[in-house]
């Protein structure tokens, strides 16, 4: 059997707790680490859903008149 080169790590915290750590964690982080993780998970989303990234964007535009009641 391969010896395990990274250690798995857990940390318990108490339920009450979870979104203070989280919390915690986000405020320590900098503009440009929370944009990163945003992009990843965005990424890792899109991948999921339809099996690929999309690399270009469908521009929507839907115009109503000023005189339209709804």
């Amino acid at each position: 059997m391969k010896e395990r080169k990274i250690a798995k790590v857990v940390n318990r915290i108490p339920l009450e707790m979870e979104g203070e750590t989280d919390l915690d964690f986000w405020l320590t982080q900098t503009p440009d680490q929370k944009f990163e993780e945003l992009m990843r998970l965005r990424k890792f989303y899109w991948e999921w859903k339809l099996g690929f990234y999309p690399t270009k964007i469908e521009k929507v535009v839907n115009k109503i008149s000023m005189n339209d009641s709804r």
